[in-house]
C-alpha cells in the first residue's frame, strides 16, 4: 500500500503506530520499503553519517539532492521525506518555498521537513501544495545555540514552550512533527494534544511513531546514541567479512576456480 500523508493521519486516528528510518541510497531504501517501513527520511544526518562532517549543519541542499533522488526512485510504498538542510529556509518563506520546489522537482520526494517553529515558512509551503513535517525539541542544526546535545523540555517553562510550538506547527498545516530528545512524559502529553502524528527519537514510547538513523539501527555507527537500539551488529559483521576477504586474497584462496572463467 502506498503510504501518503493522509495514511499517517488515519493511523493516528485509529491509534496505530508506524515506523520511520533514515535512508540515503537505493539499497537501504529498497530494503526498508520492502520491510514495510512507513516513512523514509532523507535526513541531513547524511552530513555526519555519510559525508564525514562533524554535525548536520555543513551539508548543502545540492549535496542532499542525489541522496533524495536515489531514495525516492527506489521506495515504492514508503513516504519519502526530504530534510531541508541548515541555511536553506531560515531567511524566510520565499527562500523556503524556492528551495522546497527545487527539492520536490529534483528528487520526487513527497514532503519536506524543517526544524523549529518556522510558522511562516510552514504555512507558505503548505499553501503552495508542499507537505511539511515539523521538528522540535533538540534540533541538530542549531546544536551550538542549544549549547550541545542536551535533552530539551525538562523545566516547566521549556515544556510549555515546546508544547506551544507543536500546537502552532500543527495549526500552520504540518502533517506530522518529530519530537527529538524530550522527556517521555512531555512527548506523551504532546502526542495526546495533537491531531497530527508525533514521531519520536529519544522521546519515549508515547509518540505515534519512532524514527532512527539507519546506521544506529543497524549497528554500523562507531557509537550508538543511548536512545537508539541496534537491531544488527553490522559494523562488526562487515569488519569480520572484510578481514576474511583479505585473508583469502593473501592466501590465494580468492578467487577460486568457481569465481574464475
Amino acid at each position: 500500500m502506498k503510504i501518503r500523508t493522509g495514511t499517517l493521519q488515519q493511523l493516528k486516528s485509529e491509534g496505530k503506530r508506524f515506523a520511520a528510518l533514515t535512508s540515503y541510497d537505493m539499497h537501504t531504501a529498497t530494503i526498508f520499503d520492502e520491510a514495510g517501513i512507513e516513512v523514509l527520511l532523507v535526513g541531513d544526518s547524511a552530513s555526519d553519517n555519510v559525508l564525514a562532517n562533524a554535525g548536520t549543519a555543513p551539508i548543502s541542499l545540492d549535496e542532499m539532492i542525489p541522496f533524495g533522488r536515489a531514495v525516492a526512485r527506489s521506495a515504492k510504498n514508503s513516504l519519502v521525506v526530504m530534510d531541508l538542510p541548515f541555511g536553506s529556509y531560515e531567511l524566510g518563506p520565499d527562500q523556503a518555498l524556492k528551495n522546497s520546489i527545487y527539492v520536490m522537482k529534483q528528487t520526487g520526494a513527497a514532503a519536506v521537513k524543517l526544524e523549529g517553529a518556522k510558522l511562516a515558512q510552514i504555512s507558505t509551503l503548505v499553501d503552495n501544495g508542499i507537505p511539511v513535517m515539523g521538528h522540535v525539541g533538540f534540533t541538530p542544526q542549531t546544536v551550538h545555540a542549544l549549547s550541545g546535545f542536551k535533552v530539551q523540555g525538562r523545566s516547566d517553562e521549556d515544556a510549555l514552550r515546546i508544547t506551544k510550538e507543536c500546537l502552532d506547527i500543527e495549526e500552520a498545516g504540518a502533517f506530522a512533527i518529530v519530537l527529538e530528545m524530550v522527556p517521555a512524559a512531555l512527548a506523551n502529553s504532546i502526542s495526546e494534544k495533537l491531531r497530527i502524528p508525533t514521531i519520536g527519537i529519544g522521546a519515549g514510547s508515547g509518540c505515534d511513531a519512532q524514527i532512527l538513523v539507519w546506521q544506529d539501527f543497524a549497528g554500523l555507527s562507531a557509537k550508538t546514541p543511548s536512545f537508539a537500539k541496534s537491531y544488527l551488529s553490522l559494523r562488526q559483521q562487515l569488519s569480520q567479512a572484510a578481514s576474511a576477504y583479505r585473508n583469502d586474497v593473501i592466501a590465494g584462496d580468492f578467487p577460486s576456480s568457481e569465481q574464475s572463467f
